[in-house]
């Protein structure tokens, strides 16, 4: 027998001979507060959760369901869901089916098995992700859905929980959190292991160490392996029960009183001290991982029965009985009639419309818009903000001062907006783009974080989450991939699996890319974009100068705040200081400061500099800068070139670039980044589609990491050597 109906055969058994197992606990319902009808009300959703489980597995048999990970024997986390308010945002392991379902039932028109049936059949209609993925979710019930929960959505939970604290310091008001919420995020004990899920448990104690408000409730749900992996006997308790900082509650899980006990204190607790507290919960796995995988496979037929027996459905079953709440023919019946009821939901939602097209699957990549929030500062208001540098402001300057007071402009215009970052704070930054930033608007608003990229990430995906506009940093290029996930899997993918109806709109800063003098290495001079170039969805800007930078830096919080939108901003490192262009003083490579409303770089602008038809440059970040070195040296050669700024890598601005190579028959893409991987590929195979009959060349850092000091050039593209590939091109 399929191993869901051999423990479904079971409980009606049970039930049928009045065989139930005796009580788990000493406690009754009025021993923890828990009434009559809320007892009965908690039975449903976990009898529900169980015969979806029942329900998805015949789907699939069928081909009409898909790959689901089931939630039987995790039942007991429906008491976390009465013990938490319907506006606490919850971001769930896999095997929350249960605390959905009665979060559900609390709130007066909601039609849970309908939409979870929705998502088992793939329909497009499924009001979560619109037939994309079988996940857990709801808008109205304030919980976003999460794909693959292995511990990626504890760091943005995190900062969810810490950005309640941030704008009620800031004064926000309306925010989807309020200013007494608490945040729960559940996963499993083998996820717990996962060095995400240790960074964020140590980024809220770090938080939560210093006074800072950290109302979180981890729940962890424990059955005690992981696929096939055993986790060694009280493992999760040795790590957990005494950690400073963090209050622990453990349960069984299985028993509903304890689970009810458990969830009351844990909630409690993180509403009342606003500090995290660890919900550790037992529970069993039933049927195994998940699809087709057989637990026998690896486990013994005795310690499958030892789990089966314990059950919690028959234990819940036992406790209604003995307590006088229900009788066993009640409980037959209601198992019967939700099972006939979700049998006959099943064959109308499998009737319905699933996405037609690939329009209609990317149709969710982009979210829709919303109404900006952005005031207009008077001009004394800007004038105290800008008091120090008033003898400054008016005059050239390198890229590194006009972020920093194009960020100060931002800051004061769109007061949800937030800096945050390893020293962005009082320092100003490694680069001093952040400089007097804290000074000017306070450490609510311009937060120093812990050395953890994932914390800072996650910090800015869990406080968009609650409406604020984050503008994170990452120091260097490449200490993103140590946190590339939470932009690929977290960042990006929430509102294609949400039908646009979650998202964390934000600006992640970057000071990256090659040709720094200071430091070296590959670690410093990190010369790849590639980890972003393939995230659907995502922004990718890359400014080359000064002025160029304080307006893309503008329209990339416009298009956050506004369109919802994931924006990388790669700053050049090499040209943070940089003030010279062809020889020393010429201060070509500075610029006076646009206040907002003045110079404008809107997405999908490329920038071309001169109109020659010899030959057409095309680059981007220290390239472009180069290539203009080069393009001064090849005029005095008698060859006419563009030089032409990409600046949007992601999207690419196909249309703009075509039309500024239209007039030649001659194009070099010089690409500071590596040959394999680069965008210069994306570029040549442009050029090749749509326009063919041209000559076409590309210059490219070799497929090298970069070394230290003088030889740190040695791989990359160069002004002599843009002049040698552009005479070469132009003598063909």
């Amino acid at each position: 027998m399929d191993a869901a109906e051999a423990v479904h055969a079971r409980l009606l058994a049970a039930l049928d001979a009045g065989a139930l197992p005796p009580r788990r606990s000493n406690r009754g319902l009025a021993d923890v507060g828990l009434t009559a009808e809320q007892a009965v009300a908690l039975f449903h959703s976990q009898l529900l959760s169980r015969q979806l489980d029942r329900l998805s597995r015949k789907l699939q048999a069928r081909g009409e369901g898909f790959y689901t990970i089931g939630s039987s024997g995790h039942e007991g986390n429906a008491a976390v869901a009465q013990t938490l308010r319907v506006d606490d945002m919850a971001f769930l392991h896999y095997r929350s089916a249960a605390f959905q379902l009665h979060r559900a039932s609390l709130i007066p028109g909601e039609t849970p098995s309908w939409d979870m049936l929705l998502s088992f059949t793939a329909s497009a209609e499924d009001p979560i992700s619109g037939g994309r993925h079988k996940v857990l979710g709801s808008k109205r019930l304030a919980i976003p859905p999460q794909t693959s929960t292995i511990a990626s959505h504890l760091p943005k939970a995190v900062g969810a929980a810490f950005s309640i604290g941030i704008a009620r310091r800031i004064g926000l008001e309306d925010t989807p959190l309020a200013p007494d919420g608490v945040v729960l995020a559940s996963f499993g004990d083998a996820s717990a292991n996962h060095s995400t899920a240790q960074g964020a448990f140590n980024t809220a104690l770090w938080a939560a160490y210093q006074g800072t408000p950290m109302p979180i409730v981890f729940l962890c749900e424990d059955n005690g392996i992981g696929i096939s992996t055993r986790t060694p006997r009280g493992w999760i308790a040795d790590q957990f029960a005494n950690r400073r900082g963090l209050h622990y509650v453990a349960c069984d899980g299985t028993d509903l009183v304890e689970a009810y006990r458990a969830a009351r204190e844990a909630a409690d607790y993180a509403r009342e001290r606003r500090t995290p507290v660890f919900l550790h919960m037992g529970a069993v796995r039933l049927y195994g991982h998940a699809g087709s995988d057989m637990q026998s496979a690896y486990m013994t037929k005795a310690e499958i029965e030892n789990d089966e027996a314990r059950d919690p459905l028959l234990a819940t079953a036992a406790l209604l009985v003995e307590e006088g709440v229900m009788r066993a023919s009640d409980i037959r019946e209601m198992v019967h009639e939700i099972e006939a009821t979700l049998a006959r939901q099943a064959e109308l939602a499998i009737q319905r419309p699933k996405l037609p097209d690939a329009k209609a699957v990317m149709a969710s990549i982009v979210p829709p818009p919303r109404a900006p929030t952005v005031r207009t500062p008077s001009p004394a208001e800007r004038a105290a903000l800008f008091a120090s540098d008033k003898t400054l402001i008016d005059k050239p300057q390198h890229m590194a001062r006009l972020i920093s007071w194009a960020l100060a402009d931002i800051l004061l215009e769109r007061p949800h907006a937030i800096v945050c970052g390893e020293d962005v704070g009082p320092k100003g930054g490694v680069y001093n783009c952040t400089a007097k930033l804290h000074q000017r608007f306070g450490g609510a608003r311009v937060i120093n974080t812990l050395l953890d990229e994932q914390a800072i990430l996650g910090l800015a995906i869990g406080a968009a989450h609650n409406g604020l506009l984050p503008i994170p940093e990452i120091q260097f290029l490449a200490y993103v991939h140590n946190a590339e996930d939470q932009i690929r899997g977290e960042a990006a993918t929430l509102p294609f699996f949400s039908c646009g109806r979650f998202t964390n709109p934000m600006v992640i800063r970057i000071a990256g890319l090659p040709y720094q003098k200071g430091f070296g290495g590959h670690f410093h001079n990190d010369n790849s974009l590639a980890v972003f170039r393939d995230i659907p969805g995502l922004i990718l800007a890359v400014p080359s100068n000064g002025r160029d930078a304080v307006a893309m830096l503008r329209e990339c919080v416009r298009l956050a705040d506004e369109e919802q939108r994931v924006v990388v901003f790669v700053e050049p490192i090499a040209l943070y200081m940089t003030r010279d262009l062809h020889a020393e003083g010429d201060g070509l490579w500075t610029a006076r400061y646009d206040a907002p409303g003045g110079h404008e770089v809107r997405i999908g602008e490329v920038e071309v500099h001169g109109d020659g038809p010899d030959l057409a440059i095309v680059s981007y970040g220290n390239g472009y800068y180069l290539s203009r070195q080069a393009e001064k040296l090849l005029a005095e050669d008698g060859v006419k070139a563009r030089v032409i700024d990409l600046r949007w890598l992601a999207p690419l601005a196909e249309e703009a670039l075509l039309e500024a190579v239209r007039p030649c028959q001659r194009i070099l893409i010089v690409d500071e980044c590596r040959v394999t991987g680069s965008q210069s590929e994306a570029l040549m195979a442009l050029f090749a589609e749509r326009a063919p009959g041209k000559r076409i060349a590309r210059l490219a850092a070799d497929d090298s990491f970069i070394p230290l000091a003088r030889a740190a050039t040695h791989t990359l593209p160069s002004r002599d050597s843009i002049l040698v590939a552009a005479n070469a091109l132009v003598e063909r």
